[in-house]
């Protein structure tokens, strides 16, 4: 019997301390709730080679030469912000990629890359650019003790780290090609009483450190190097500010970007902050979005939050708006109006504003 204990007693020290370990190297290793439909190619389409889908014209070149080569080279930049036809933009906590490729040659490519990062697909829509994937966990986040590993998958459906995380991707043609952007959503799971006997999903912070490392990762996914996706991540630029103004009585952000930076910036932010986007002109700077208010009388769950993420809560229906954004030179505004193109100077235009000036900050 003491024996009994005294290997129980150094099992749960074991399992305590190892419980406080991560899996080193990868950080990222997601895995869906569903399970992916088989892909097939249909008869009257051959298979796309993968050896040269996704090459960057001009070969492969490595950071240390390429930092070399731009040294030599007089009159040009020293810092790097593309390789081959790919390159990271930034602006504040907020990044996406250029590509000189059309959205139809990086469709197929996209979406395989989210399969193979762990993903289900549960929204793809190829007349507005936009993917969305399912909820997932992060299995790197569990901790690699000795129990775990040596039951293997019989105790790993136990495992749980409590944080979920979805992903939408926006495909958007530019003259020259396409720009690609990533908006993370989270939910975790905490108690809801004092009892700790029962658990509700809420909302977390968007992580932006999340949708750089995909960004990265895709890179690599259309012929970028490791390194070189590294060195691309890496570079900064300035952080830029937003702030609510009245104008003519109207809740309005005003940015100090120009249109085509604020019309990226703003999309973005939509996709972040969970509005569905059913269209968009970027011509006329206007952005079409469904908005599920906030209901008093309810206690505010995931679903009831203020906005929701790629569906409406169900005893809400969803309202129709407009999201102007008008460039005015050097800077720009974000305003909101109704769905038959009036301003919109309602509650729910001053938390749409607000939700919007926010994630811009």
């Amino acid at each position: 019997m003491k024996n009994f204990f005294t290997r129980f007693a150094l099992l749960a020290l074991v399992a305590s301390l190892a419980a406080c370990s991560v899996l080193e190297g990868d950080k990222i290793d997601y895995k869906s709730a569903g399970k992916a439909p088989s892909l097939s190619v249909p008869p009257d389409l051959s298979q796309l080679s993968r050896e040269n889908r996704y090459a960057v014209p001009g070969g492969a070149v490595s950071a240390n030469s390429y930092q070399t080569g731009m040294a030599n080279a007089p009159g040009l930049p020293t810092s790097v912000n593309a390789i081959g036809d790919v390159r990271m933009e930034r602006s504040g906590t907020q990044r996406w990629i250029v590509v000189n490729r059309t959205p139809e040659q990086l469709w197929d490519p996209v979406k395989d890359f989210w399969q193979e990062s762990g993903f289900l697909l549960t929204t793809e829509q190829r007349n507005v650019g936009i993917m969305e994937t399912d909820w997932a966990e992060n299995r790197a986040k569990l901790p690699q003790d000795i129990i775990r590993g040596a039951l293997g998958k019989l105790v790993d459906s136990v495992y749980s780290t409590g944080e979920l995380d979805r992903f939408r991707t926006r495909l958007e043609r530019t003259p020259s090609g396409t720009e690609i952007f990533v908006a993370h959503r989270g939910m975790v799971e905490v108690y809801n009483n004092q009892r700790q006997d029962q658990t509700v999903w809420q909302t977390r912070p968007v992580d932006p450190e999340l949708e750089t490392e995909f960004l990265r990762r895709l890179m690599v996914k259309l012929g970028v190097t490791q390194e070189q996706s590294k060195l691309l991540a890496a570079t900064a630029a300035p952080a830029q500010t937003a702030r609510i103004v009245s104008v003519a009585g109207q809740p309005t952000v005003q940015i100090n970007e120009g249109f085509e930076r604020a019309w990226r910036r703003v999309g973005l932010a939509l996709d972040r902050t969970g509005f569905t986007v059913e269209d968009r002109d970027r011509s006329a700077g206007i952005y079409f979005v469904r908005y599920v208010p906030p209901n008093a009388n309810k206690e505010p769950g995931f679903f009831a939050k203020i906005i929701t993420f790629g569906q409406a809560g169900k005893a809400d229906a969803p309202l129709k708006f407009r999201i102007l954004v008008k460039g005015q030179g050097e800077a720009s505004t974000v305003s909101v109006m109704n769905d038959a193109g009036a301003p919109e100077t309602s509650a729910n235009a001053q938390r749409i504003v607000q939700v919007i000036a926010d994630d811009l900050k």
